[in-house]
């Protein structure tokens, strides 16, 4: 017999579960989630409170959802726990990076496979000996499509942090490059430690937007072509492996 899950409304996204796909592309700005929206069939605004907007569509002839987040772990936190309260299953993060790595320039993509846990929220969610690793069957169908659609990328830990612009502390970029971080933004470890609280599938690509070693604020410039065009290629990335069969 199938039960029916009861239908829930969320306050937050200012929606109903029944709106939630089970398969979800986030990002942070609402911009973005327009620009996904662009590659769906019969795209639908469902809802639109604060920074958090909601679109539906088809890709491949598979329902999705769409969603913007916003800046930072706390807030992001919200959107990823309501989506997951209205029953989405697997949920790709498309974002922008600064590079940690030599290796990778602007306008490189990376996928995370894990994440350092500076993001303001989960250690207050559960303790921080817990890792933040994305899921792996997420990671594999990643990096199988991107090999199909002969897209590079590079997989690696990710640092993710709360702060944006260094005051008295200086931003801990430098440190985790030496750790073997190959990039940082974020919201990916809020992601993967709520995703896997709450055992559903999460992951990250993310278009390489500058140089985060020995950070320069006063030179960032995301909107530059080369990241643009990074960002269109992530997002079909994104598209086609949330798309592809389990």
């Amino acid at each position: 017999m199938r039960i029916l899950k009861k239908e829930i409304f969320l306050p937050i996204l200012k929606t109903d579960s029944k709106n939630i796909r089970k398969k979800a592309l986030v990002c942070g700005d609402p911009a973005r989630a327009d620009k996904i929206a662009g590659f769906l069939s019969n795209p639908e605004e469902i809802s639109y409170n604060r920074e958090y907007k909601l679109l539906n569509g088809l890709y491949n002839n598979k329902p999705i959802s769409v969603l913007s987040h916003g800046v930072g772990g706390p807030g992001a936190g919200v959107a990823f726990t309501e989506l997951i309260k209205g029953g989405v299953e697997e949920i790709i993060r498309v974002g922008t990076a600064g590079s940690l790595s030599q290796k990778i320039k602007d306008g490189d993509l990376v996928i995370a496979s894990a994440a350092v846990r500076n993001d303001g929220l989960t250690e207050q969610l559960v303790d921080l000996s817990y890792p933040a690793v994305a899921d792996w069957e997420i990671v594999n169908r990643l990096n199988q499509t991107a090999n199909e659609l002969e897209i590079k990328t590079r997989t690696g830990i990710v640092s993710t942090i709360a702060a944006f612009y260094p005051e008295i502390e200086s931003l801990s970029n430098n440190y985790f490059s030496q750790a073997g971080a190959i990039a940082v933004e974020m919201e990916a470890s809020a992601l993967f430690v709520i995703a896997s609280l709450n055992n559903i599938k999460a992951g990250a690509v993310l278009a390489i937007d500058g140089i985060a070693v020995n950070f320069d604020a006063d030179s960032y410039d995301p909107h530059r072509e080369e990241v643009s065009q990074a960002v269109e290629q992530e997002i079909v990335l994104a598209l086609e492996a949330l798309t592809r069969e389990n």
